[in-house]
Order: structure tokens, then sequence, then C-alpha cells
């Protein structure tokens, strides 16, 4: 008896036919935007689950509503400020005619989230309209950077006990085949908790112990009685995009939303708190015109979440900005 065809977990979610990332990252201060663009429309689906979400045309991707496919998904930091990245990423791609047809005009449909990382440098700092035309003009199908760039830029991870004690975060994508079938994740690592390798359950990045040489373990350290940092509300995030060439529905886009959140619960802890934003979009581009079920689909999507999530903190890199230093897993 044969077994299947698996690629290992390596790639990227350009590796999903019909996908496009592209990223702005600000020079002024540690921020930016980061672009999924799909031109010839992907069936989408939602699904939030932290308490603190940042979102814009969320509600359009409900299975009961009407609209089956939008353009592009925008992941942004600038908490609520950001979300106007979305606007540029509307202009870009009306003019390059990708849209719904309305009459003599083409409407561009483009969810957004973002993530607060405005406690790293000057907060007035964020990305705006030109920040995300910027990001689609750079996007290609090539495999995007991770680590500090577009929406990882300024994110930090492991910030219970302080931001004092936390580490950079940033962005990281992987992608699985199997069958002929792609599911891949592009992720923003914000975390309030730690990143955990889900494959040893060892923190790779989060709270530091007091002398900032060493990693905590923030679940330990939370249960044998250590009391958290008072957190500003929405304080903390994490986003992303599971993307897939199969065939799929925009009910089945949903909840491959939701099974991917496995994954944030397997590579993060704590996740989906009341400091966090966690939201994860699907998109199905039927480039490989087959639906393996949604069993596979969504085993794969959680195990690219995960992935992705552990290779946004192993390609950061540490920054000081503002008096403030976060230490990358390299530096420790």
């Amino acid at each position: 008896m044969s077994s299947p065809a698996v690629t290992p977990f390596a790639g990227s979610i350009t590796d999903v036919a019909g996908i496009e990332v592209g990223h702005f990252t600000e020079t002024r201060r540690p921020t930016g935007c980061t672009v999924i663009i799909a031109r010839d429309g992907a069936v989408a689906g939602v699904d939030v689950r932290g308490a603190a979400p940042g979102t814009r045309e969320t509600d359009l991707l409900a299975p009961t509503n009407l609209v089956e496919t939008i353009h592009a998904i925008v992941l942004a930091g600038g908490s609520a400020w950001g979300l106007d990245a979305a606007s540029g990423a509307v202009k870009w791609l009306e003019e390059q005619g990708v849209g719904y047809a309305i009459g003599p005009a083409r409407l561009p449909l483009v969810p957004a989230a973002v993530l607060f990382d405005l406690l790293v440098g000057d907060s007035s700092i964020r990305p705006d309209a030109a920040a995300g035309y910027a990001a689609c003009e750079a996007a290609s199908t090539s495999a995007p950077a991770e680590g500090n760039v577009g929406a990882g830029t300024g994110a930090a991870v492991g910030k219970i006990f302080g931001i004092d004690r936390a580490m950079k975060g940033g962005i990281g994508t992987a992608s699985l085949t199997v069958n002929g079938v792609t599911v891949a994740a592009l992720i923003a690592c914000n975390a309030l908790g730690d990143v955990i390798d889900p494959d040893t359950a060892q923190v790779v990045a989060g709270a530091r112990t007091a002398d900032g040489k060493s990693l905590l373990d923030t679940r330990r350290a939370l249960l044998r009685g250590e009391s958290p940092k008072p957190l500003i509300a929405g304080s903390n995030t994490t986003i992303g995009v599971i993307a897939t060439d199969a065939v799929i529905s925009k009910v089945q886009a949903s909840r491959l939303a939701t099974m991917a959140h496995d994954g944030l619960a397997r590579s993060i802890n704590p996740v989906h708190t009341m400091s966090d934003g966690d939201t994860l979009f699907a998109l199905g581009t039927g480039k490989a015109g087959k639906n393996p079920g949604m069993m596979v689909l969504g085993t794969m999507a959680a195990q690219v979440t995960a992935i992705a999530v552990v290779r946004a903190v192993r390609a950061a890199m540490g920054i000081t900005a503002g008096g403030l230093h976060l230490p990358a897993v390299r530096d420790l």
C-alpha cells in the first residue's frame, strides 16, 4: 500500500497558486503592514478568537452573508490606526482592474486585521493608506521575507510580566502539500504569551527572567502563583492568513480558519486571552481543482499555522527603540 505524497515543512504561503504577498516596512519606527493578494478572487472565511480584535470587513466573510470571494487581506501594525492600510490596498487593486464590476467601476474587497505595536518607538507613526499601497506594489509570488518585516516589524511576545521582559516577535510562513493540495500560513505573532515548539513543547521565545538572560516559562510561572503585570487592553494579538489551492466553499473556509486556531493553541501559551485579538483568515483559490476533505485540510492548516508561528520568532532580530530593548531568540 503506497503512502500519500507529503512535502516537508518548508516553503511559504506563496506556494499556494493564486497568492501574492507584499510587505511594507516603516523605516522611522518598527511597524509596517503586509498584504496577501488573490487577483482572481478567493473564497474566504475568518475566525476571531481573541477578546480584543481590531478588524475591517470581517462580517462580510460570515457564511450567511452574500459575498463569496474577496481580493486581498491586509495585516498591519499600528493598532486600530493601522486599518487605514487597507484603503491603500483597495486603491491599488482598483488601479489594476481587480475587483467586482459595479457599473463602470471595480470594487476590491479587502478585509484586514491589526496588531498592537505602539509601545515600540514613536506611536504617532503607524501604517496608513500609503503603506498599504506600497505593500501591494511590492507584492509578488516569491517567498516573502520573515521576521522583522511588514506586519511583524514591531511585534513582541511574552509580555505578561511586562514589556521590558518580553522578546521580539515577527512574521513567519510555512506550507505543506499532501497529494497535490497545498495549505499554507502567514502569521504575524505579537502574542501576550510565550511561543512554544509544538514538537518538543519547549518555550522558544517569551517572557524572560528578572535578569533578562533566560526564558521564564510563563505557563509554569503563572501556575506557581507569580502575578502578571497590568496590561493595556488589546495590546497583543496574533493575526494571519491560511491559504489553500483546494476547492472550498465559504462555509468550509470559515471552518478552516477555526481549525487553524488549533495551531495557535499548540504554539502559543497562553493564547486567545482577554488582552489578545487573535484573528485568522482563510482563503481558497481553487487552483488545485480538488478538495481532499476538511479533515485533511484542517489538519494541514493547524500544522502550518504552528510552524509559521515558530518561524516568526526564529527569524526575528532583536531591536532597541525608544529605550526599550527586545532581544530575539538568537540573542539568548
